[in-house]
Parts: structure tokens; C-alpha cells; sequence
């Protein structure tokens, strides 16, 4: 259910819906669907994922976060990816972490300031955003800026705090959220079933070989274990005698 070629079936379906939009052109039409990604982890898997929708003549949104201990967006090869991203008609975002606060004014401050920051360092502009883990609270306040898209106002996202088969959701959202997917998956029935749709992806969970949950946790870890050599090879030499040894080493 996480292989590229499932990816593409998702996208061929939202393509066969004639209904794909952006948060801009989702403004203003009754029916769409939209898909988002919000990035954990790894700028590499989403700039592959990214590929395989340009493949498909496929354009989406995605946001990065802006403080995260896995990757940094404004790392030279970071940045050369998502500015290729961007090129390719792919919207990006960022994907704003609370990092504790919960004063709601802070938080658009906050938001606004990471936006202003990130537009600044990419040369183009960021206007849409989405929270990471939201709480309740954030889901609650239905936060709307001039000009700022949030992928959870409820032009996008229905929000009750307890979610039942009799809630009636304006939009159908979909998340594969820890590897399994949450309120539904993304089927034929699904995206044609439902007029408004919304759905989330995560890129690292996806991969040309469709890994289960623990494979691809043991791939990902490999993947940044290559990347920190590479990333400390690429600084200094200090190492250079142990890059072999420690390539070759299993780590899992």
C-alpha cells in the first residue's frame, strides 16, 4: 500500500476525477480534491515522490518543516531540491511545528515570521502552511490569515471533536498517518464518492519497493546513517579512513 506504483494509482484516480486542486483553486469550487504532503524526515523522499507525480503531469503541495531535527531546508542540497520542486509547478509550504506554544496569538506570529523567513531564503513566495501534530485547540481556533492559506481552515478540513459515523463532514480527509491510513483510504470509491477531498501524505513512508512499517523505518535510518558519512565526508577529511568500515557496517 506504500509503493510508488499505489502512489500512482491514488494519482490516476484524482486525475480520471477531473476534481485536482490547489488550496487557491480549492477556494472557489464546490468539488476538488486535494493532495498535500507534509514532510517528516527526509527532503530526499519527497523530492523522489515529487518526481513521480511530474512524471505523471501531476502537481501538489508541500510542506517542509522549518525546525526539525532529521533535516535542515536550508542546507545547499536542500534547497537546490526544493527550489527544483517549486520549478516543476509543485507548491510549497511550510509545515509549522508548535514547539509547546499554545498562546494562539504567538502562534500566528510565529507562523508568519517562519513564512516571511523561508520566503526570504527560497526567493519565491510561501503563503500556505500546515501544523504539525495540531492539536485540538489549533483544529478548534480554524486559524485564517490575509493571504495565508492554512491546510486545516475549514474551507479545507472538518473539524468535531469527536469524530462519529454520523458527523457530517464537508470534506473527506484522508491521512496515512504512522504508516496506516486514517478515516479511509484513497480508493476509486472514495475519491469519487465524496465531492470535497483532502489527503495527507507522509513522503517517507513511501518507497519504490512499497516497504511495511518497520522495513521502511530500517531503510529511512540507513538512508540518513549514508547521509551523515556523506554530509561529514564532504566537510573534512578528518574520517576519511573509516568512511569504507562504516558504510559497509549493518546497521539493522
Amino acid at each position: 500500500m506504500f509503493s510508488y506504483d499505489d502512489y500512482r494509482e491514488i494519482i490516476r484516480i484524482i486525475q480520471e476525477s477531473g476534481r485536482a486542486a490547489g488550496y487557491e483553486e480549492a477556494l472557489h469550487k464546490d468539488s476538488f480534491v486535494i493532495m498535500r504532503h507534509d514532510v517528516e524526515y527526509s527532503v530526499e523522499r519527497a523530492f523522489a515522490l515529487s518526481q513521480v507525480e511530474s512524471e505523471m503531469g501531476f502537481a501538489s503541495t508541500w510542506f517542509f518543516q522549518w525546525t526539525n531535527n532529521s533535516y535542515n531546508i536550508l542546507s545547499r542540497r536542500s534547497g537546490e531540491m526544493i527550489r527544483d520542486m517549486h520549478a516543476r509547478g509543485h507548491q510549497i509550504g511550510l509545515h509549522y511545528a508548535l514547539n509547546g506554544l499554545t498562546d494562539m496569538r504567538l502562534v500566528r506570529h510565529q507562523i508568519l515570521k517562519e513564512m516571511r523567513i523561508l520566503s526570504d531564503m527560497f526567493d519565491f513566495e510561501i503563503n500556505r502552511f500546515s501544523v504539525h501534530r495540531p492539536t485540538e485547540a489549533i483544529l478548534a481556533e480554524n486559524i485564517k490569515l490575509p493571504n495565508i492559506l492554512n491546510a486545516y481552515q475549514d474551507d479545507f478540513f472538518t473539524f468535531a471533536p469527536q469524530i462519529t459515523p454520523e458527523t457530517e463532514l464537508r470534506v473527506k480527509y484522508m491521512s496515512d498517518a504512522n504508516h496506516i491510513w486514517r478515516y479511509g483510504y484513497p480508493d476509486r470509491d472514495t475519491i469519487l464518492g465524496n465531492p470535497r477531498v483532502q489527503i495527507l501524505t507522509h513522503p517517507f513512508a513511501w518507497t519504490r519497493e512499497g516497504y511495511d512499517n518497520r522495513d521502511n523505518y530500517a531503510t529511512l535510518i540507513r538512508e540518513k546513517y549514508i547521509e551523515m558519512i556523506d554530509s561529514i565526508d564532504g566537510e573534512c577529511k578528518d574520517f576519511c579512513e573509516y568512511r569504507d568500515e562504516f558504510l559497509s557496517a549493518r546497521l539493522i
